[in-house]
C-alpha cells in the first residue's frame, strides 16, 4: 500500500518507490548499526561505571535500530528534509536567488577599524 508523504505533487516521485513498512533503515546500515550496536555494548559491559551504563544503552539502541529495521530519529530527519524540499519547490527558485544576493552582498562587504588585525602595535 503506497502512502503519499508530502502534500503536494511533487510527493509522486516519492511515495511510489517508497512503501509503507515502516522501515528506514536497510542493508548495510542495518548491519553497521548492529556490529555498532554489539562493539558498543561488549565495551560498556567492560568498563562499567556510568560511563559503561551509557555506552551500554547507546549499544542496545544500535542493536534495536539494526534489528528492526527503524530509527525514530532518521524519521524525524528525513520529514524535516522533505520540508524543506518542498519549500524550496514551492519558492519557484526564489530562494536560490535569495542565497545568490546574499553571497554576492558577503563577497562585496567591506570590513573598516581592524587594522591592528593586519599590523598590530609594536611591542605590545
Amino acid at each position: 500500500m503506497l502512502i503519499p508523504t508530502l502534500k503536494d505533487q511533487t510527493s509522486a516521485t516519492y511515495s511510489a518507490t517508497h512503501t509503507d513498512t515502516g522501515k528506514n533503515v536497510h542493508g548495510w546500515e542495518r548491519a553497521a548499526s548492529i556490529a555498532g550496536g554489539l562493539v558498543l555494548l561488549s565495551k560498556g559491559l567492560r568498563r562499567g561505571g556510568i560511563g559503561g551504563l551509557m555506552e551500554v544503552a547507546m549499544g542496545g539502541l544500535g542493536l534495536v535500530r539494526g534489528f528492526t529495521g527503524r530509527c525514530a530519529a532518521k524519521k524525524v530527519l528525513q520529514a524535516a528534509k522533505e520540508d524543506v524540499h518542498d519549500f524550496k519547490v514551492a519558492s519557484g527558485g526564489k530562494l536560490d536567488r535569495l542565497f545568490e544576493n546574499a553571497d554576492a552582498a558577503t563577497r562585496s562587504a567591506t570590513v573598516t577599524g581592524n587594522e591592528s588585525l593586519s599590523s598590530p602595535k609594536a611591542g605590545v
